[in-house]
C-alpha cells in the first residue's frame, strides 16, 4: 500500500522544517546550552509543523548520536521515534482524551522513569480541547514535573488555553508558510519523486494551501493521480475549481473600467464552464489585495509570489481605481464569498457585489439617534394615534399631491404646513399603503404610533411603550418602505425615526421643525381616534367633553 506523500515527507530534523526558523533556531540553541524547558506550548495554524517539530525535539532529547548533530535521525532512538514505536514518547489526542480521568492517568504514570531514552516526552495535541477539570489536574504536574519528563502542548487555538497553563510553558507561535517557500519545497518533493510538474502549477498549489504545508503536499499527491504526464496549471485549476489568472485580471479590469456588462458576462461564462464561483471570488479578493498593497505602498516586492505579468497588470489597475474603491471592493467581495453557497441563483451574490461596487450601494434610510432639538408647545400637540379595534379596509394611495412632480425631478418640495396637513388628513391612506406594500403586521405596528413630530428632513414616530411595534418598523427594509410611502404623500424624501415614549422628538439631522398651525376645523387624526376608538375629549382641567358620535 502506497504511503501518502505528506506522511512520507514529514520533517525528521530541524533542517527539514520549512518556514519556522525562529522556532528551530531557538530550540537548537536551548539544546546546545542544555537549557531545554520542562514545558513548551506550540501554537499556530494547522499543517505548519507543530507536531513534527515536537517529535524532532523528542528525538534530539533522546538522540545517542554526536551532540552537535542532534537529532541525527539514524541512531536506534531516532529511528524508533520516526517509526512510532518509542515507548518513552507518549502522544495524546486531547480531542478524544479530554477528561479529568485521562489526565489523572497521565499524572500517575509520569513519575516512572523512561525505559529506553533519557527523557519521557509527552506530546498533547489539540490541548485546548481539555476540560477545565482536566487542565486543573494537569497544572501541578506541568509546573513541577519529574526531572526526566518534558511536556509539549500543541494547539491551533491558543486563546482557549488558561492563563495558568500559559504561565508554565514557553510559547512558540508557528506562522503560515509563505507561498514561495511552499512552492520551493513542492519542487524538491516533485524532483525526488520523479513527478513532472510546471513551476506555475506548483505556485498555484502553494497559493491554494494558504500557508499550510500539509495541504499543499496532499494536493500535490492528488495531482499525481490525475493521469497526465505532467502537472499543469489547467489541471490544478480544474481540480480546485479555480480559474485562470487571466479571467481574474479581466474581471478586475471590468471593475476598474466600470464596465458592468463585461463583468456580468464573465460571471455567466464561468458559471456555464462549471467553475467554482466561490473559489473565483476568493481569487478576486487576493488580486484586489495586491492592488490595495500597490496603492498603499507602491512596493511591488510585496507581491513576490505573483508572476511579473500579473504584477504589471495590478500596477495598471492600481492607477485606474481609487483607494476607496479598492477598499470597498475587497470588503464587498469578501462578504460575497460567504454568500455564494447554494441558492436558486448561486451567481447572484457575486453579481450584486459587482454592481454595488461600480454603481454604488443602494441608499438606506438611517435611523438617527433621538436628540431633542425643539419641543412642541403643549398648546399645540401633535395628533395621538392608538391601535384601532378593527382593521381599516385596504385602499390605494391617493394621487400624488401637487408639487410632487418637482420632487421626482430632483427639486425638493418645501415641507410646509399644507404638507403636514395632507399627511394628517390622509393617515388612513398611509396605513392602507403600508398594509399593501409591507403587510398586515406592519400596518398593525404602525397603528401603535402615539405621537408624530415632523421636520424638514425627517419624521419621528413614537410608539409609547410598545417596543415590539417600534422594532418591527425599525427594521431597515421596512423603514425604507415606510419612508417611501410617507414621501409619496408629502412630496419630499424624508428619513423616519422610530422612538419609544409618549412624545416624539426630532434629532438634530431633522432640520427645522414644521407644525400644522391650522386651527379651523377638527384635527383629522383626533377625529379618527374619536370615531374609530370611541375616545373622549377632555379639556385642560380634565373635565370630560361631550362624547363624539360617528
Amino acid at each position: 500500500m502506497a504511503q501518502a506523500l505528506y506522511r512520507k515527507w514529514r520533517s525528521r530534523t530541524f533542517d527539514e522544517v520549512v518556514g519556522q526558523e525562529h522556532v528551530t533556531q531557538t530550540l537548537r540553541n536551548a539544546l546546545r546550552d542544555n537549557r531545554v524547558a520542562h514545558a513548551y506550548l506550540f501554537s499556530g495554524p494547522r499543517g505548519t509543523g507543530k507536531t513534527s517539530t515536537a517529535r524532532i525535539l523528542a528525538k534530539a532529547l533522546n538522540c545517542t548520536g554526536p551532540e552537535e548533530n542532534r537529532p541525527c535521525d539514524v541512531c536506534p532512538t531516532c529511528v524508533a521515534i520516526s517509526e512510532g514505536r518509542m515507548l518513552d514518547l507518549i502522544e495524546i489526542d486531547a480531542a478524544s482524551n479530554n477528561g479529568v480521568d485521562d489526565i489523572r492517568e497521565l499524572r500517575d504514570k509520569v513519575g516512572f522513569r523512561p525505559s529506553e531514552g533519557s527523557y519521557k516526552i509527552y506530546i498533547i495535541d489539540e490541548v485546548h480541547m481539555l476540560s477545565t477539570n482536566a487542565f486543573n489536574a494537569l497544572l501541578k504536574t506541568l509546573e513541577e514535573p519529574p526531572p526526566h519528563a518534558r511536556f509539549i502542548l500543541a494547539t491551533t487555538e491558543p486563546h482557549k488555553i488558561p492563563a495558568t497553563v500559559h504561565s508554565r510553558c514557553q510559547r512558540f507561535d508557528f506562522r503560515r508558510i509563505p507561498v514561495v517557500e511552499i512552492a520551493a519545497h513542492l519542487r524538491h518533493i516533485a524532483t525526488e519523486e520523479n513527478i513532472q510538474a510546471e513551476d506555475a502549477a506548483l505556485t498555484v498549489i502553494a497559493r491554494s494551501a494558504q500557508g499550510c504545508m500539509r495541504d499543499a503536499i496532499s494536493l500535490l499527491d492528488q495531482m499525481t493521480s490525475y493521469g497526465a504526464e505532467a502537472i499543469s496549471v489547467a489541471q490544478v485549476n480544474q481540480v480546485l475549481g479555480s480559474v485562470a489568472s487571466e479571467s481574474v485580471s479581466g474581471f478586475v479590469d471590468a471593475l476598474a473600467e466600470q464596465n458592468v456588462t463585461a463583468g456580468l458576462q464573465l460571471i455567466h461564462d464561468l458559471l456555464l464552464a462549471g467553475a467554482s464561483l466561490q473559489e473565483f471570488t476568493t481569487q478576486v479578493v487576493e488580486h484586489m489585495r495586491g492592488v490595495m498593497l500597490l496603492q498603499m505602498t507602491g512596493d511591488s516586492g510585496l507581491l513576490d509570489d505573483r508572476s511579473p505579468e500579473t504584477v504589471k497588470r495590478m500596477e495598471a489597475q492600481a492607477k485606474q481605481l481609487t483607494q476607496p474603491q479598492t477598499l470597498y471592493a475587497v470588503k464587498r467581495f469578501g462578504e460575497a464569498i460567504g454568500e455564494l453557497k447554494g441558492g436558486h441563483q448561486p451567481q447572484l451574490p457575486l453579481e450584486l457585489a459587482l454592481i454595488e461596487i461600480v454603481r454604488g450601494p443602494a441608499a438606506l434610510v438611517v435611523q438617527a439617534a433621538p436628540q431633542p432639538v425643539q419641543s412642541i408647545p403643549a398648546a399645540q400637540p401633535v395628533a395621538v394615534l392608538s391601535a384601532p379595534a378593527k382593521e381599516m379596509p385596504a385602499s390605494k394611495p391617493s394621487a400624488a399631491p401637487a408639487g410632487q412632480e418637482k420632487a421626482e425631478e430632483g427639486v425638493p418640495v418645501p415641507l410646509d404646513d399644507a404638507a403636514v396637513g395632507r399627511l394628517r388628513a390622509q393617515w388612513n391612506d398611509v396605513l392602507a399603503a403600508v398594509r399593501e406594500q409591507c403587510g398586515l403586521k406592519q400596518q398593525a405596528a404602525l397603528r401603535a404610533v402615539r405621537d408624530i413630530a415632523i421636520g424638514e428632513n425627517a419624521i419621528a414616530l413614537s410608539f409609547g411603550n410598545n417596543k415590539f411595534a417600534r422594532d418591527m418598523i425599525s427594521e431597515p427594509e421596512i423603514l425604507a418602505q415606510v419612508s417611501g410611502i410617507l414621501a409619496h404623500f408629502i412630496g419630499r424624501q424624508v428619513a423616519v425615526e422610530c422612538q419609544e415614549g409618549e412624545t416624539a422628538t426630532l434629532s438634530a439631522a431633522a432640520g427645522r421643525v414644521v407644525r400644522d398651525e391650522k386651527k379651523d376645523g377638527p384635527d383629522p387624526l383626533l377625529e379618527f381616534a374619536v370615531s374609530e376608538l370611541g375616545a373622549e375629549v377632555k379639556d385642560e382641567k380634565g373635565e370630560k367633553g361631550a362624547k363624539r358620535k360617528r
